[in-house]
């Protein structure tokens, strides 16, 4: 049996007032959710709690009935359809509160199951694996950048200083049909997961970021450095960075990281 310790936290940065990150994890369920919010207002923030908090719940729901029997083909569509949920229901409360219109948000969330991770995403926050000391982008951008990279017009090193960095081409929240992107992964021992907002990869390297995951601490102090860093390089957007590592063998309890909330 593999053994997952989790540890999130997230931080407004310099520059925010407030801070339209969100994210969750459920150890137990090895389930792990991040999303970076966007519209006026305080509805980014509305946007991404919303799709934070329903998918989680909506997929620990899923396997507390039928997580022994879901293959993980049948579980990457359970991570499509909360997310088409979570969509539709963002979709609707932005139009009944003018307030909220235009609100949406990208979306992250991964099962950790065994030698299994399924993930899923939409939009711009990622995940990456670090495995034998090397850090991999496991997930693929939806943004307008990504795909000049994809078209061979961009270089990954022209796109990393060209212009619209944040101009996304798939958000919960903007148009009833969702694609979703889902993969799975196997999992070994000693891996390192980290889940992020580009308020972190907009600020780092993946050099800058490896070096400090592989500086062999714990996950709470790998995270704390992460968002210290980040703030140092200018913290021009809200930071959030969740972590998971796979180790095997039953663990002890009290080894698992508690949550940090938001400042």
């Amino acid at each position: 049996m593999m053994h997952f310790s989790f540890h999130a936290l997230t931080d407004s940065g310099r520059v925010r007032g407030n801070n339209e990150d969100a994210l969750a994890f459920d150890a137990h369920h090895g389930v792990a959710v991040l999303a970076d919010g966007m519209g006026g207002y305080n509805a980014g923030e509305v946007a991404s709690s919303m799709a934070v908090l329903f998918v989680k719940s909506e997929l620990v729901r899923w396997l507390v009935v039928n997580g022994p029997h879901l293959h993980a083909a049948q579980l990457a569509r359970v991570i499509e359809m909360c997310f088409d949920q979570a969509n539709l229901s963002i979709l609707n409360a932005a139009m009944s509160n003018p307030q909220y219109a235009g609100m949406g948000t990208t979306l992250v969330a991964g099962v950790f199951r065994g030698s299994q991770l399924i993930i899923g995403h939409v939009g711009d926050s990622r995940c990456y694996r670090l495995r034998s000391g090397v850090l991999t982008q496991i997930t693929k951008d939806h943004s307008m950048l990504q795909e000049q990279v994809d078209a061979g017009v961009l270089t990954p090193e022209q796109a990393a200083f060209a212009p619209g960095k944040n101009l996304l081409t798939r958000a919960l929240g903007v148009e009833e049909m969702l694609r979703v992107e889902t993969h799975e992964h196997v999992v070994e021992p000693g891996d390192l997961y980290l889940m992020c907002s580009d308020g972190l990869t907009d600020m780092l390297t993946d050099q800058e970021m490896a070096a400090v995951l592989t500086a062999n601490t714990s996950l709470a102090l790998m995270a704390t450095e992460l968002v210290a860093q980040a703030n140092m390089h200018g913290g021009r957007d809200n930071i959030s960075v969740l972590l998971a590592r796979a180790d095997a063998g039953a663990s002890k309890s009290g080894l698992i990281s508690r949550l940090i909330g938001k400042p």
